[in-house]
């Protein structure tokens, strides 16, 4: 934000898979009203929580958004650490497509066999894909074989995998992880989300009737809090079990992003000063 005013020609983009929902701004920290106002926002709350939200479709989202930025004669600053919706907008990613009934096939069976004889299978199938990714990990693994399986090509085919950094012309700038520091202020957030209203948040959302989409289920929190609502735990133990599953997330991403060679590490006080240079020199190449 300090940034983005600073240049005022800029538009920011929420790379973030769980900001596009409506009615869950508190939980996933989405922009406020006034900092909307202050730096234009793109990808924010698109759709209500009960819609399965994909990562073919914020592709297509956030080509528009770019686009739109470009258009308008403001810069695209895309923010946030969803890395795999992150890879597929800077990357250009060829997304296979979705085969629902073989997934919850897969998911079926995966129950009754474990992720061992699955991984097996995608071997036989698609070796190369099973070579990208690790045996017990059923999420891949019945992505890959869904892919393999509905669309009669191996998934490996649709590209050269997440293990490939080509060049993109984007700058990419990030923080180095102090999770010392990282602890504390997931700590301190946590606490500040149910002082700002989160559990009436949930509460409201569990009002419609709508349940939650797989997709939206994902968001760190609302899980814990909807066990607290249902009399499943106690307020004390959802704040506990949120900070915890907030951590995991945040050294999950910290292993995704360090892999990428393309990005340079800032000090967290140095940060805005290398956002500052990256978008002065992206101007400067629109000039050229």
């Amino acid at each position: 934000m300090e940034v983005a005013e600073e240049f005022g020609d800029c538009t920011i983009v929420c790379v973030d898979s769980m900001c596009v929902y409506r009615g869950m701004e508190i939980g996933t920290a989405s922009p406020t009203r006034d900092e909307r106002e202050r730096v234009p926002h793109e990808l924010v709350d698109l759709v209500d929580h009960g819609t399965e939200f994909s990562v073919q479709r914020f592709q297509r989202e956030a080509k528009a958004a770019i686009n739109r930025a470009a258009a308008s004669g403001r810069q695209a600053l895309l923010v946030g650490g969803t890395g795999l919706y992150h890879r597929a907008v800077i990357d250009d990613f060829e997304i296979p497509g979705q085969y629902e009934d073989v997934a919850i096939s897969l998911r079926e069976r995966l129950l009754e066999v474990g992720p061992e004889v699955l991984f097996k299978e995608l071997e036989a199938l698609d070796p190369l894909a099973a070579s990208r990714m690790e045996p017990a990990n059923s999420r891949r693994i019945i992505r890959a074989l869904e892919v393999t399986i509905g669309a009669e090509r191996p998934f490996s085919s649709f590209g050269p995998g997440l293990t490939a950094y080509p060049e993109t012309g984007i700058t990419q700038v990030g923080i180095n992880f102090d999770r010392t520091f990282s602890d504390a202020a997931i700590t301190a957030r946590v606490d500040a989300m149910v002082a700002a209203g989160f559990v009436d948040e949930v509460a409201a959302l569990l009002a419609t009737g709508i349940p939650f989409s797989r997709t939206s289920a994902q968001a760190v929190g609302y899980p814990q809090f909807v066990s607290y609502l249902e009399g499943k735990c106690s307020l004390e133990e959802a704040k506990s079990a949120t900070v915890a599953a907030t951590r995991q997330l945040a050294r999950r991403q910290w292993a995704w992003f360090r892999r990428d060679p393309r990005i340079t590490w800032y000090e967290r006080s140095e940060i805005a000063r290398g956002l500052a240079d990256a978008l002065r020199m992206n101007r400067r190449s629109a000039r050229d």
